[in-house]
C-alpha cells in the first residue's frame, strides 16, 4: 500500500485549467481516469487526509504510484479525451458498463465495393452503418427477408460471392429476385451502392420518399397499360408498409430520441435505452454496471453518455453520425455537466443534441416503461447469479475464508430493525440456507422493550431480538432432548410426544435449529449489542458479524478495523442481499404496524365510525393530522358522515394523549 504523500505533486505544479489525469500504479498501468474543471482542485482533493476520503478513492489512492495530467482547452475537450484514454487504458478504478447480454444489430458494410446486409454482434467496425439492437437475431432477419424484394442487396457471404463470380452463375436469391445479383455484373458497384444507401435511408426512418417514389411509378405503369410491373410495384408497397407497421408509433411527432433509465444499489446497477427514431421504437439495449468506484447516479449517466456515442462515433459508421446521435437524449437525472454534455453530442451529431429530464406526456410515461426494464433486468441479473450452483458454492467459500471460519455458513440468518422516531419498531430475521433464501424461515419480531421505559434505540432492539430468538433456541432445544429422553411435560403435564409446534401454521418450528453465521445490519454498536445478547445466553459457537451499509464493510466483535471484501467478490454480494432482504421485510412490517395505528388506535374508540366511514374520513382528507385540523362542519360534508358522529371525531381527536400516544397494539405479527 502505497502512501499518496510520496508522489503528491507540489502546490504550484498543478495547472488552475481544464484537464484530464490519470493516476497510474507502481508497474505504470493506469487505474483512473478522471477530468475536471479545475485540475488543481480537483487533484488536491484526493491528497487530503485519508480518512476523509470514500473507501473507494482511498483504496485508488493508495494503490497508485504517480500522477500525470494532461491540461485541454475547454471543458468539452477534457470530456472527449476522458472517453478515450477510458477506452485505451481500460482503468480498473472507473466505471465499467458490460452488456447484460449480446445483442444483435442489423449492419450494411457500406465500405466495401459491393455492402453486405448482415447480422452482426460484438464490437463495432469502421465503415459499417448499424440499426438496432434488436431482440432478437429473427426479427432482423425477418425484416431483412421483406426488404429485399424492394432493395435487392447483396446479403451473401464473402466465399459465396466470390465462387459465384469464378463460376458465373448467381446463388438462389439471384435466381429468385432478392439480390440483384452484382457477383455475376447484372448491377453496376455503383448502382448497387445506391441500392444499399436507399436501404440504410429506409431503415433510418426516410420511409414516406420510397413509399411515394413506388406510388408514382405504379400509377405511371398502369397508366402506360403494362399492368404486370404495376401488379409488382403495388407488392412492393405493400412490402414497405408492412415493414413500417412492424414497428409501433409510441411517440407521434416523429421524435429522435434515446430514452436511458437507471435502477440499482451501492455495488451495481441497472440501465436501459430505447432508441426511437421517427417516433417509432427501433431498438432496446441494457447494462449492468459494477460500481467500482464511488459515483453518483448522475455521474453514472454521464459515463454512459460516453460510452455509448462515444464509441458510436469511434466506429465510423459510413456517415450515420447523425442518426446514432439523436435530437433528444432524455434521462433519469442530468449529468453534472450536462452544458459540455451537450456540446459533445452537439459536435457529434454536427446539429443540436439536447439532454433533459422528460417531465410530463408521452415521453414520461415512456421514460417509465424504460424504468421498468432497467428494474426487471437487475432483478433478473440477480436471480441469475444467485441461482447458478457454482457462484453460491464460490460466496460461501469466499465468506467462510474472509472470517476465518472452520466450515462454509450453510445457514445464515439476518436482523434488521426499523422504526420512526422511535415509534413501532419491529424488527426481522430472514434466513439464507445453501446461499438460497427459505422465506418459510422468516420471522418478525415486535420490539417491546422495558415496561414504562418508551422506545428503544437500535443497539438494544437488536440485543432484544437477539435475546429472544436465541432464548427460543435454547429452549425448543431443550424441548427437542426431553421428547427423545421422554422426560418432559407440556403445560397440561402430559408426557412430550413430539418436537415445539407453530400454533398458526401446526408445523414444527425451526428455532431449534441454530445458524452457521449471524448477520446483522449496523457497524461496531450492533456488533457488540448482539455480541453481548448471545454471550449472555451462553452461544459461543455461531459466528457473528455486521455489514454497515454506507461503506460495505464487514464488522467482526471487538474488532477495531472491519474486514474489507472486494467489490466484485460473490462472498460480499450474498451478504448484501441478505441485508438488503432483512431490511425489505422489516420496513414492510414497519409500515403495516405504523399504518394500522395511524388508522385505527386513534378513531377505533369514535361511536358510530366503523372501518367504511374510518376509511372515507382518510380519503377525503389524506392524513391523521389534517382530519384533526378539520372542523365539525368539514367533517360533517364527507359522504356518509352526520353532525353527531363528526362531532364525535373532533372530540376524540383532541382527547389528551390522543397525538402522542396511541392505543397499543398486541405483540402478535409472528412473534418470535
Amino acid at each position: 500500500m502505497a502512501d499518496p504523500a510520496t508522489y503528491r505533486p507540489a502546490p504550484g505544479e498543478i495547472p488552475d485549467a481544464p484537464g484530464v489525469y490519470r493516476f497510474r500504479d507502481e508497474h505504470g498501468r493506469v487505474i483512473y481516469v478522471g477530468k475536471a474543471k479545475s485540475l488543481r482542485s480537483r487533484l488536491s482533493s484526493y491528497f487530503q487526509d485519508l480518512s476523509g476520503l470514500h473507501q473507494r478513492t482511498r483504496q485508488m489512492v493508495t494503490t497508485a504510484a504517480s500522477v500525470q495530467w494532461t491540461v485541454v482547452g475547454t471543458e468539452v475537450e477534457a470530456l472527449a479525451l476522458e472517453y478515450s484514454w477510458i477506452k485505451e487504458f481500460d482503468p480498473r478504478f472507473n466505471v465499467k458498463y458490460r452488456d447484460d447480454k449480446s445483442y444483435p444489430y442489423l449492419a450494411v458494410t457500406l465500405a466495401d465495393e459491393f455492402p453486405r446486409i448482415q447480422v452482426m454482434r460484438g464490437a463495432k467496425r469502421k465503415g459499417t452503418r448499424y440499426f438496432g439492437p434488436y431482440a432478437h437475431a429473427w426479427a432482423i432477419r425477418e425484416t431483412v427477408d421483406l426488404l429485399l424484394r424492394v432493395f435487392p442487396v447483396r446479403t451473401c457471404s464473402a466465399g459465396v460471392f466470390k465462387r459465384a463470380h469464378q463460376q458465373g452463375r448467381p446463388c438462389l436469391l439471384g435466381y429468385i429476385d432478392k439480390c440483384s445479383a452484382p457477383c455475376v455484373g447484372r448491377i453496376s458497384p455503383d448502382d448497387h451502392h445506391q441500392l444499399a444507401q436507399d436501404f440504410c435511408d429506409f431503415m433510418a426512418g426516410d420511409t414516406a420518399k420510397f413509399t411515394r417514389r413506388l406510388t408514382a411509378r405504379m400509377k405511371e405503369a398502369a397508366a402506360e397499360l403494362d399492368y404486370e410491373r404495376a401488379a409488382r410495384l403495388r407488392d412492393d408497397i405493400a412490402t414497405l408498409e408492412r415493414a413500417t407497421e412492424k414497428n409501433a408509433v409510441v411517440l407521434a411527432d416523429g421524435t429522435d430520441a434515446d430514452i436511458f433509465a437507471l435502477s440499482g444499489d451501492e455495488l451495481e446497477a441497472a440501465v436501459q435505452v430505447f432508441h426511437v427514431r421517427d417516433g417509432r421504437i427501433r431498438g432496446q439495449r441494457g447494462w449492468v454496471v459494477e460500481k467500482v468506484e464511488d459515483v453518483t447516479d448522475a455521474e453514472l449517466v454521464e459515463h454512459l453518455l460516453q460510452q455509448i456515442y462515444g464509441s458510436e462515433a469511434a466506429a465510423g459508421d459510413g456517415g450515420a453520425g447523425s442518426s446514432a446521435v439523436p435530437r433528444e437524449v432524455l434521462v433519469p437525472v442530468l449529468p453534472p455537466d450536462v452544458e459540455q454534455v451537450q456540446a459533445w453530442l452537439s459536435g457529434l451529431r454536427g446539429s443540436r443534441v439536447s439532454v433533459r429530464i422528460p417531465q410530463r406526456g408521452d415521453k414520461r410515461e415512456l421514460a417509465a416503461t424504460v424504468h421498468r426494464n432497467a428494474e426487471h433486468a437487475l432483478v433478473l441479473h440477480r436471480t441469475r447469479r444467485a441461482g447458478d450452483l457454482t457462484t453460491r458454492s464460490q460466496a460461501l467459500q469466499e465468506i467462510q475464508e474472509a472470517l476465518d471460519l472452520q466450515s462454509a455458513p450453510l445457514r445464515i440468518e439476518c436482523y434488521d430493525v426499523s422504526h420512526n422516531q422511535g415509534t413501532y419498531q419491529s424488527a426481522s430475521m430472514v434466513v439464507f440456507e445453501d446461499g438460497l433464501s427459505r422465506k418459510s424461515e422468516y420471522r418478525l419480531f415486535t420490539i417491546r422493550g422495558p415496561e414504562g421505559q418508551g422506545a428503544r434505540d437500535d443497539t438494544a432492539a437488536m440485543h432484544e431480538v437477539i435475546t429472544r430468538r436465541f432464548r427460543r433456541y435454547l429452549a425448543e432445544r431443550s424441548d427437542a432432548r426431553d421428547v427423545e429422553l421422554g422426560t418432559g411435560e407440556d403445560d397440561d403435564g402430559q408426557p412430550l410426544r413430539s418436537g415445539p409446534i407453530d400454533e398458526v401454521t401446526g408445523k414444527p418450528v425451526r428455532f431449534a435449529y441454530p445458524p452457521n453465521l449471524v448477520v446483522v445490519d449496523g457497524g461496531p454498536p450492533q456488533v457488540a449489542a448482539a455480541k453481548a445478547a448471545m454471550a449472555e445466553l451462553g452461544i459461543d459457537d455461531v459466528a457473528l458479524v455486521g455489514l454497515a451499509k454506507r461503506l460495505e464493510e464487514v464488522w467482526l466483535p471487538g474488532e477495531e478495523y472491519p474486514v474489507i471484501m472486494q467489490r466484485s467478490s460473490e462472498g460480499l454480494y450474498l451478504l448484501q442481499r441478505l441485508r438488503d432482504e432483512a431490511h425489505r421485510f422489516a420496513i414492510t412490517a414497519h409500515r403495516k404496524r405504523r399504518s394500522k395505528g395511524m388508522t385505527t388506535s386513534v378513531l377505533d374508540g369514535v361511536p358510530g365510525l366503523g372501518p367504511a366511514r374510518q376509511a372515507a374520513l382518510l380519503r377525503h382528507f389524506g392524513s391523521v393530522k389534517r382530519l384533526r385540523a378539520a372542523s365539525v362542519e368539514e367533517i360533517a360534508s364527507v359522504q356518509g358522515m352526520g353532525d353527531r358522529t363528526a362531532a364525535a371525531v373532533v372530540a376524540a381527536l383532541a382527547a389528551p394523549g390522543v397525538a402522542s400516544d396511541p392505543v397499543p397494539e398486541s405483540a402478535g405479527m409472528l412473534d418470535a
